[in-house]
């Protein structure tokens, strides 16, 4: 169904038309930019550059800039207008005489809107008022929109059109981005907190690798994939839910510290600390374990911490997080007695049933004794541990990849960085036995046809790796996205997430149903 235009995008396609009628291209092809709005506002000094009463300035401040028009303010033969780049905004002077004969009255006033993007070139001075301030000597359009931004506007105190749907902003991220200048910096110190944590680890040795992403068999977690199938071999791929065992076989290979940082896809729900399409670190050290693993993590998150926001101490919602050296480290089961009273050590699966249904959760027949502890300590632990703890010593059943604990049976020496009440970080002292390991896959296989779609299959390749020796190896695996909202104080993976999954858009209402556009509601 064709989408019905708002009197607005209506008016701004009659204007396109107007441009193109008196030789304006809408659209051109470029624009020579050598400065941009921060740059401006920090470099401008009075003494060099603020023109005289009697002619110019001493040290002229020319420059040429874009963006897009936010505001206005016309005042008969001269103008206002605030345009924004990337790194801000910059307030633009324009008068009738400086411009060609009629673009003031007939483009500048009646063809252009908020929105548009426009070129400028001229100097810059500090109005009376006190503000730095481009002097237009040229004005050109760069891209005409066609639809109206729901511009945000201040009255007294108060915000007028403030965008606070969250479905709005996360489907038109575009749009998120232009209007909400706070949105654009979370990106930014997510890209350089990746980009701090890249360094960190290439600094050390480590060597970045890329491992497939379309895969045979799925494995490294406990997760259901997403399903494709390629006609040429004819065969059925999963998108990968995990990099550990590709990575693994690097390790295997020769190399000594390998690490990926990419995308991995798990077929499950959704909530604001789960997106179906995630980033993860992972990292594995040759002739390293989990010991080794925890330091060399108190290190690196500090260090990005600090990197990212200028202290180890960050706010995240009601919470102030420190990432300062060291932190706590609780064996799990020891954690889950602290909060429950119920020792599970040793505990057999109907025992540890039977405890779970006695504390209010529900179980079924697919759960294995791991998933039970597991259900457990998210139910009554996870939740209450905000500032980084190790949780360390799970239970094998929940931990098929990892190594067998060297002085407590029935656990495996794994731990993970619990934050802001969820996991942030898991990491082992990798199984390196092959035998171990095939009776761990087998294990899992059992609880598969038990109903457990979540458990891993038997890879044989990865097996046969194994077979020709793996040294005592250390892995970690890091949420970005996760690590991203704290270290940004969001509260939801989908804040941090560009384009987030979202369920199709509903069809466009017709005009005339009672509806109002976002960008016309709410005027002061």
């Amino acid at each position: 169904m064709k989408r019905v235009l708002t009197e607005q995008e209506r008016e701004r396609r009659r204007a396109r038309q107007q441009l193109e009628a008196i030789g304006i291209n809408p659209y051109p092809y470029r624009w020579e930019v050598t400065a941009h709005a921060a740059e401006i506002l920090q470099n401008f000094e009075d003494a060099r550059h603020q023109p005289r009463e009697d002619g110019p300035a001493p040290e002229p401040y020319t420059v040429s800039i874009a963006g897009r028009i936010m505001t206005r303010r016309i005042m008969g033969k001269a103008a206002f207008f605030d345009l924004q780049d990337e790194t801000g905004r910059i307030q633009v002077y324009v008068r009738r005489q400086d411009l060609p004969e009629g673009f003031y009255d007939q483009v500048f006033k009646k063809l252009l809107d908020i929105g548009d993007l426009v070129g400028v070139e001229g100097y810059v001075f500090r109005t009376r008022m006190g503000e730095i301030t481009v002097h237009a000597q040229r004005l050109e359009l760069l891209a005409k929109a066609l639809r109206p931004l729901p511009v945000v506007k201040e009255q007294d105190g108060k915000v007028y059109n403030e965008v606070t749907d969250k479905e709005f902003r996360y489907r038109q991220r575009y749009v998120d981005l232009i209007i909400n200048p706070d949105v654009r910096e979370v990106f930014r110190k997510r890209a350089r907190m990746i980009t701090t944590i890249r360094r960190f680890l290439d600094e050390r040795g480590y060597l970045e690798v890329e491992t497939p992403i379309l895969q045979p068999l799925y494995g490294g977690a406990s997760a259901r994939p997403f399903t494709t199938y390629h006609n040429a071999l004819d065969m059925p791929l999963y998108l990968r839910i995990a990099d550990e065992l590709y990575l693994k076989r690097l390790i295997v290979g020769g190399y000594e510290g390998v690490y990926e940082i990419g995308k991995d896809f798990r077929n499950e729900g959704l909530s604001r600390f789960h997106n179906p399409e995630f980033t993860m670190l992972e990292l594995y050290v040759a002739y390293k374990d989990y010991y080794w693993m925890m330091d060399f993590v108190e290190e690196l998150l500090e260090h990005v911490a600090i990197e990212v926001t200028g202290s180890p101490e960050v706010q995240w919602g009601a919470h102030t997080i420190s990432f300062r050296r060291p932190w706590p480290r609780i064996p799990m089961f020891e954690a889950i007695k602290e909060r429950t009273g119920y020792d599970l050590y040793g505990k057999s699966r109907d025992e540890l049933a039977e405890i779970a249904q006695k504390l209010g959760l529900e179980i079924d027949e697919t759960m294995g004794s791991g998933k039970i502890i597991d259900e457990i300590f998210g139910e009554f632990v996870e939740p209450h541990l905000i500032q980084p703890t190790f949780i360390i010593d799970y239970p094998i059943e929940l931990s098929p990849l990892a190594k067998r604990h060297r002085e407590k049976p029935g656990l495996v020496e794994r731990f993970e960085v619990i934050v802001g009440g969820k996991e942030l970080c898991n990491a082992f002292s990798e199984l390196n036995d092959p035998d171990d390991q095939r009776a761990r896959f087998e294990e899992q296989a059992r609880l598969r046809a038990a109903g457990d779609e979540e458990a891993m299959q038997i890879d044989e390749d990865f097996l046969r790796a194994l077979e020709y020796g793996m040294p005592p190896t250390a892995g970690l695996g890091i949420g970005i996205d996760r690590l991203a909202m704290i270290l940004t104080n969001q509260p939801s993976i989908r804040d941090v997430i560009l384009f987030p999954l979202l369920r199709p858009e509903q069809p466009a209402v017709p005009a005339g149903s009672g509806t109002t556009d976002q960008a016309e509601a709410s005027k002061p």
